[in-house]
């Protein structure tokens, strides 16, 4: 009997102590999602008195939060884009053609995705007031890229390992340029790993806070990760029922873009790029 009741638990514990973390983190989300329909919605978690849909009136009407959020998207989709165009072209020879310091080079790059922005803020900070790129749009966008182009570049070249030189051949006996091969015959087949790239990347610079507060200092200027700051007041107030209706209308981009490219990013890892070095 001892020894059912101790297979028992050996068997059930996992399973609590899972179901425990996940309780913990679905707490504050059902938080989130109640007090955004809450008008008197509070710190603690309660089942309102009555529903409203006057939270999400007054962010989404907001010309200050329409702003913030196309900033936000602007910023996000044009680091994506620019990290997946550069990220391609940068990855091809390191894919394709057999370098003399390949290894280290793609050592650095690993050496690079692991360094933390926080490290080399200070000399940017500077290098951008000297540049006069400071609280300028373009310029978040700039050193995005520049921090997520190494990540993109090692995921990308692991992906395009993936496409048989073969067909690059064959066009090229057909009279395609390496360009046209890059692009009407690497490209296509590599479209999961694109994907899985541009989500990974749009989601990092659209849940990034600390380098748009670094290198902005206009309010006009400040994407939605910035701006969940409005709602905390003077004083300790704080509007929980306008800040939970802009947190769940701030998750949606990301959540919409897991959803629509879920079939593209398992596709993406069934290439293997993940893995193969």
């Amino acid at each position: 009997m001892t020894e059912i009741y101790r297979k028992v638990v050996y068997r059930t514990l996992p399973y609590a102590a899972l179901t425990f973390i996940g309780i913990c983190f679905l707490l504050p989300l059902l938080w989130v999602l109640v007090a955004s329909v809450d008008p008197n919605a509070m710190q603690s978690l309660k089942i309102p008195s009555s529903l409203t849909a006057g939270n999400y009136i007054d962010v989404i009407t907001s010309r200050a939060n329409q702003r913030a959020f196309l900033i936000g998207l602007i910023i996000s989709l044009g680091q994506a884009l620019i990290v997946v165009l550069i990220g391609l072209l940068a990855a091809y020879p390191l894919s394709r053609y057999q370098l003399k310091y390949k290894k280290p080079f793609m050592l650095t790059i690993l050496f690079m995705t692991s360094l933390p922005i926080t490290a080399v803020m200070v000399p940017v900070y500077q290098l951008f007031l000297t540049l006069k790129l400071y609280d300028n749009i373009f310029g978040v966008i700039l050193f995005k890229v520049a921090s997520a182009m190494p990540y993109g570049i090692w995921m990308l070249k692991n992906f395009m390992d993936s496409v048989p030189n073969e067909l690059e051949e064959a066009a090229w006996v057909d009279g395609a340029s390496i360009l046209a091969g890059i692009r009407r015959i690497v490209t296509p087949l590599m479209i999961p790993g694109i994907c899985t790239v541009a989500i990974f990347t749009f989601s990092g610079s659209w849940g990034n806070f600390f380098v748009p507060y670094i290198l902005l200092s206009t309010p006009e200027k400040f994407p939605a990760a910035l701006k969940l700051y409005q709602f905390f007041g003077q004083y300790g107030m704080v509007d929980y029922g306008k800040l939970a209706a802009f947190s769940t209308l701030y998750a949606i981009p990301s959540v919409v873009m897991y959803i629509l490219s879920q079939q593209f990013m398992s596709k993406g890892f069934g290439l293997q790029g993940g893995t193969k070095g």
